[in-house]
């Protein structure tokens, strides 16, 4: 766990990927955790849609790193949901801290490899980062190409938000772009409200490019209403601010599921959409690696408390 002494702290899970579980702010969660648990990777089903009965949840699922979103058949064979590196165990794992001029740095490090005997091998080094007194989670991630035949590359971040942070004045302002719902019949006139809790809402999911030119791109959730300190009732609200490098993730995945028992906000920068593989190679926009290249992806999340 990590505590930055300002407020915020973490779980970072090394069994699984190096994503981050519960996170807090004073002691109250923003981050949301599926009714899974934490089931040991060894528990993981990559058929179909398996993937959903153990997935953790928490505030950062990594998908990816050859495939991410719907299952499907390729001429590699058959894909699950979303890939494997969420339930991938971490290797050469280590912590530390040390001073960066005036700065209290702590970091955390692994390496995860999405491979098999005669098939590819990608490897993602990850690094996770935060400074004392400053409320901000950093990740750097390579992800490279460490076999010898070209191989297709997918990768999102699915980060998750809960209870209390999505309460009914939150409010999320999303990039300026393109938007358009993954389904027709979807209604995109709320996509940057929230509501209470509903037993017969179905998910929702949103595509967003953001407009050429932006280096850094940015969403936001505001939730005017986050407590504080429950002892004495005050609240003083909450910025939850995403930041990511739109040259290597140039969209935007929203999942929205205001549903009873999984009421859940997912921001999701990624390079590709979640119709999967086969879908991306047929629209000619499938990233391929190949031997020896690496992508490297940097995201900041900031939490501000807000008067």
């Amino acid at each position: 766990m990590n505590r930055t002494g300002s407020g915020l702290s973490y779980y970072v899970t090394p069994d699984k990927g190096l994503d981050i579980s519960l996170a807090e702010m004073h002691g109250v969660p923003v981050s949301w955790s599926a009714g899974n648990g934490e089931p040991h990777p060894a528990y993981f089903d990559q058929r179909e849609a398996e993937w959903l009965r153990s997935a953790s949840g928490g505030l950062l699922m990594t998908c990816g790193l050859s495939q991410v979103g719907a299952p499907g058949k390729d001429s590699a064979g058959a894909y699950g949901l979303h890939g494997r590196i969420h339930h991938t165990l971490g290797r050469q794992i280590s912590s530390w801290a040390e001073w960066e001029g005036d700065e209290y740095v702590m970091k955390l490090r692994g390496v995860m490899e999405d491979t098999s005997i005669f098939g590819g091998r990608i490897r993602l080094t990850r690094m996770i980062m935060s400074r004392l007194g400053d409320n901000r989670i950093t990740i750097q991630d390579t992800v490279e190409n460490a076999g010898f035949h070209p191989v297709p590359h997918m990768m999102l971040y699915h980060f998750n938000f809960g209870f209390p942070l999505m309460a009914e004045d939150t409010t999320v302002t999303l990039p300026e772009g393109n938007s358009f719902p993954r389904d027709p019949d979807m209604d995109m006139s709320r996509m940057g409200e929230w509501q209470a809790p509903d037993p017969q809402h179905k998910e929702q999911v949103y595509y967003h490019e953001p407009k050429k030119g932006s280096e850094l791109i940015s969403a936001r959730i505001h939730s005017p209403s986050f407590p504080v300190n429950h002892e004495c009732s005050s609240s003083m609200g909450l910025i939850v601010e995403l930041e990511w490098d739109a040259a290597v993730l140039p969209k935007l995945v929203q999942w929205r599921m205001p549903g009873a028992g999984e009421h859940v906000l997912g921001l999701e920068p990624s390079n590709c959409w979640t119709k999967g593989r086969s879908a991306e190679k047929e629209s000619g926009s499938l990233r391929i690696l190949q031997p020896r290249e690496f992508i490297q992806y940097r995201l900041d999340l900031k939490f501000i408390n807000h008067l």
